[in-house]
């Protein structure tokens, strides 16, 4: 950890008031570091993953003696330094060939890690596409039940999301939609690992770039093109953060929650629905529609009116 820096000026003032906690959070940055070991696949893998989320990321090119699981130390160096909060670090070895492990930081201590080993991998420049622009925000598509029903795959969702979330905005131009992320999860027992402690199942991770055709109508006609990276990603290890800590980092402060109105409450389809007090009403006295068909006839008073009528013995002549 590194000492608590005091401002001898106000340039260097202002540069740690950046890094001080805000109510809306500044862009995440990302940093991309190579282990002591590593491959060409987990060197163009994280240089096209770098690629993706620029300008918030820092790619490191020169080896670091960096081991996640075992030591943090580094990262909490490097957390501190650039202000940084999201790491990938790329390390190859025998045990664990060509790996990647996603890492988030809070408070400058690590949060919570995954690590996955790539299977199949598909660089950027092997895709003779174009290419989306430098800081355009991506759509994001997650396909299977995983993401839902699997913990791990939560958090692997809710990792990448943080990566490539970029600035949060009001408004968004159709045209600056220009490419989208597509992750697919498959519980899948037919293609075992070699490393009998993966998970079971893969993470199919493609980028596709967005073409907008003229369809003859106000919306134009929409078309993915493969534009890479692309990965088939198998779970090895993974770190939660306890609950605790978990819950304090996403507590949300209290301007930005929406003020609660009575009576009104969203539903779980996002709906506004709206509860009103009345009080005790007479059914007898409401006023309904008058129809022929609902009308009572002079014979329905008579026999009502015989009814009533007391029957008393005959009278003596």
């Amino acid at each position: 950890m590194l000492k608590k820096i005091i401002p001898k000026n106000a340039r260097s003032k202002r540069a740690l008031q950046k890094r001080e906690p805000k109510i809306e959070e500044n862009v995440k940055k990302a940093i991309f570091i190579r282990s002591s070991s590593t491959s060409q696949i987990v060197n163009e893998a994280l240089s096209d993953l770098c690629k993706l989320k620029k300008p918030d990321a820092i790619n490191f090119t020169k080896k670091n003696n960096i081991h996640p699981f075992d030591d943090d130390t580094s990262l909490n160096f490097f957390c501190e330094k650039n202000d940084t909060s999201l790491f990938v670090v790329g390390s190859h070895t025998k045990k664990r060939p060509n790996n990647l492990t996603f890492i988030r930081m809070f408070d400058g201590q690590i949060l919570d890690m995954i690590e996955v080993g790539i299977e199949n991998a598909k660089s950027l420049k092997e895709f003779k596409t174009s290419k989306c622009a430098i800081g355009m925000k991506p759509l994001f598509l997650f396909n299977g039940d995983l993401f839902e029903n699997s913990h791990v795959h939560k958090t692997f969702k809710n990792i990448l999301l943080d990566f490539y979330r970029g600035e949060a905005v009001k408004n968004i131009n159709l045209s600056g939609l220009e490419h989208i992320i597509s992750v697919t999860a498959i519980n899948s027992t037919l293609e075992q690992s070699n490393d009998s402690r993966a998970m079971p199942g893969l993470i199919y991770f493609k980028v596709y770039a967005i073409k907008l055709k003229k369809s003859g109508e106000k919306t134009p006609r929409v078309e993915l093109e493969e534009m890479g990276p692309s990965y088939v990603f198998r779970v090895r290890r993974f770190k939660f953060a306890n609950d605790d800590v978990y819950k304090l980092a996403t507590k949300v402060p209290k301007i930005n929650k929406p003020k609660k109105i009575k009576n009104i409450d969203v539903n779980e389809m996002g709906d506004k629905v709206g509860r009103i007090h009345l009080g005790k009403q007479d059914l007898s006295k409401l006023q309904t529609r008058k129809m022929k068909g609902l009308k009572r006839v002079a014979e329905d008073y008579a026999e009502e009116y015989i009814e009533e009528i007391p029957i008393s013995k005959k009278q003596k002549v």
